[in-house]
């Protein structure tokens, strides 16, 4: 997979790289969704409630959240190398800790670390590979990213439902502070680090912070980011939900489980296809409200499962939430960070802690609520949906003067 493509540091875009970047991208979605599969063994070893293990996903999205504020700026003044060695090795603890757990503290002790340790990976996934390449191999490189981010969270259920069937829930701790290790061998064997000396920038907090205020500040930024977050976060609270969902309202086995999820990557996939394809034709603002009119239709659809529980009902719902997703998250990615070219990775680091802050609010929510988990996963996605629509519909209405970059609803990674 050579690219003769001239680069800044002199290096190809190879198949080593690429697994590289891809592994770094995709550690915090494997993490969490390979251990979906194992709730009911983890709650019935460890005495753990339904409601107890939502907190294995929150916690880990809440310190993931806070840790790539700092990420970046920590990096862009100490290099790549100490984060991503640092990052990976935390990771690695974290799950060793996991996989020793005796009780719920101790679990989310290791989950906490290995979210952190995640983080520093995940985020700087970009980084590198803006470090490394540019013109078509970048393109390449970051295309590569996100099939990663949305390939780990379908086929690692799948995954995860092998292992615990056939070895326990504490293997799949084993197995991915393994791959984290390995990344770090493969890290320092093939790339090392990427950021020189002389480009490297003082760690001065308070220009940060400033930086991450008038962002925040700023509807052009706000609005889009904030619309793609609450439907981001109903996309966690679907993955909280998931287990009690199929394996205890549908009876469905963990290698089940983990069939079905590995089926949404589909969906997810088609919608990412059409998404730009759509917007050169109809605009992004004016796709990117499609997605969220199909997202809501499938928030609405998934009451009719909770009154009716069917394979053939929830299918449908978390189809169509799934599509509508998959239009509005990469358009309106694209929207809240194409006025901010010069402030990239801050814009992008805040909306990935406002993408994952949500996340941490769907995953307690829908574990929480009284109802049963059908009905709570409805009202947790409908809800999500009506926010990002009234958080979106400004961005629609607003006519700018200036029309964005034919590049504008191409899907854009986010972190780093």
């Amino acid at each position: 997979m050579d690219s003769p493509t001239a680069t800044p540091s002199g290096k190809r875009l190879n198949g080593g790289i690429l697994f590289l970047l891809a592994g770094l991208a995709a550690l915090g979605a494997l993490a969490t969704n390979i251990i979906l599969p194992a709730f009911p063994q983890i709650g019935s070893e460890l005495a753990i409630s339904s409601p107890e293990l939502g907190l294995l996903l929150s916690s880990f999205f809440i310190a993931f959240a806070i840790g790539q504020l700092f990420v970046g700026p920590l990096a862009d003044r100490f290099g790549r190398k100490p984060l991503v060695l640092g990052g990976l090795i935390g990771f690695a603890a974290g799950s060793t800790i996991s996989a020793l757990a005796g009780d719920l503290s101790m679990l989310l002790l290791g989950r906490i670390v290995q979210a952190l340790g995640a983080c520093a990976a995940s985020v700087l996934a970009r980084a590198i590979a803006r470090d490394l390449f540019d013109g078509e191999a970048l393109g390449r490189a970051l295309a590569l990213t996100m099939i990663a981010g949305a390939v780990a969270p379908g086929f690692s259920p799948l995954l995860g439902g092998v292992l615990s069937g056939a070895f326990g829930w504490r293997v799949l701790f084993v197995v991915v502070a393994v791959f984290g290790l390995a990344l770090a061998w493969h890290y320092v064997a093939s790339v090392g680090e990427t950021h020189a000396v002389e480009r490297r920038t003082p760690l001065a907090f308070s220009s940060v912070a400033s930086t991450y205020r008038d962002l925040a500040a700023d509807q052009r930024f706000l609005l889009p980011a904030l619309a793609v977050s609450f439907v981001i976060g109903g996309l966690y609270s679907f993955f909280a939900a998931a287990p009690g969902v199929l394996m205890n309202t549908l009876a469905l086995s963990a290698i089940q489980l983990g069939l079905s999820f590995a089926a949404t990557v589909l969906v997810v996939f088609a919608a990412g296809f059409l998404a730009p394809r759509l917007a050169r034709r109809h605009g992004d603002r004016g796709v990117g409200l499609l997605g969220l009119i199909v997202a809501l239709a499938g928030g609405f659809a998934m009451f009719g499962f909770a009154a009716w529980p069917s394979f053939t009902t929830f299918t449908s719902a978390i189809v169509l939430y799934l599509f509508g997703m998959g239009l509005i998250n990469p358009l309106g990615t694209a929207i809240a960070l194409h006025p901010f070219g010069g402030q990239a990775g801050s814009a992008s680091s805040l909306l990935g802690f406002l993408q994952m802050s949500c996340a941490a609010i769907g995953a307690f929510v829908a574990s929480s609520l009284p109802f049963s988990p059908p009905a709570s996963l409805a009202a947790v996605l409908t809800m999500a949906v009506v926010l990002a629509i009234a958080a979106f519909l400004p961005v629609f209405l607003r006519r700018s003067r200036t029309a964005p970059s034919g590049r504008a609803g191409e899907p854009e990674p986010t972190g780093g």
